[in-house]
């Protein structure tokens, strides 16, 4: 039987490792944690989820970066009301991890300049793409993406940045000898975190 992870009697381990994790994703494409699901609701209040790439995640400011294109339904929803949600699970790791928070979006500033310039070129390309993301189309490739550009500013007028402050971290880590999970609220600059029944 395989040993108990240090984290599952340890609560505040248990917050360390979700940090830990999200960190990891964001510098490792093939973690589970790369591309968690993003939870956002239109202006008519109904859900709407897409997977998203994890770009950073800093446990001390307790904030997580993807990027977006401001024409999509993405970025207006979050520019409407700023709440969101984050949903990533590592079947291997037995570990789900549930981030709600409120976000902003960067475009025109030092953010966005920092992590445009952090960024592939053939990323940067996607916000490029003509007509913008959601235009319904009269075939599959009615649409147009340019080359990787040189200069590496093609698109960047379409790029956001997007800072996911969290507010609650919910875990939970799923084992035969029993489950464990953890909710951590954000007071101030501290987390707050209490077990729940899984």
């Amino acid at each position: 039987m395989d040993a108990l992870p240090s984290f599952y009697d340890d609560l505040d381990g248990f917050r360390a490792e979700g940090w830990r994790r999200l960190a990891e994703g964001a510098g490792d494409r093939h973690s589970p944690f790369h591309t968690p699901a993003l939870a956002t609701v239109d202006a008519v209040g109904r859900p709407r989820l897409r997977t998203v790439v994890l770009r950073a995640a800093e446990a001390q400011t307790g904030t997580l970066r993807f990027h977006c294109d401001r024409r999509s339904d993405k970025a207006r929803e979050l520019a409407q009301g700023g709440h969101a949600a984050l949903h990533v699970y590592d079947r291997r790791g037995k570990l789900q991890l549930r981030v709600e928070g409120r976000a902003s979006l960067h475009h025109d500033d030092a953010t966005a300049d920092a992590a445009w310039a952090g960024s592939q070129a053939m990323s940067r390309v996607c916000y490029g793409i003509t007509p913008s993301p959601g235009t319904a189309l009269d075939t599959g490739d009615a649409y147009t993406l340019p080359g990787e550009d040189a200069e590496a500013r093609l698109g960047r007028e379409n790029f956001c940045a997007v800072l996911l402050r969290a507010e609650r971290l919910d875990l939970l880590y799923l084992d035969r000898r029993g489950h464990r999970r953890a909710v951590f609220s954000r007071e101030g600059e501290a987390w707050r975190g209490t077990w729940v029944a899984p």
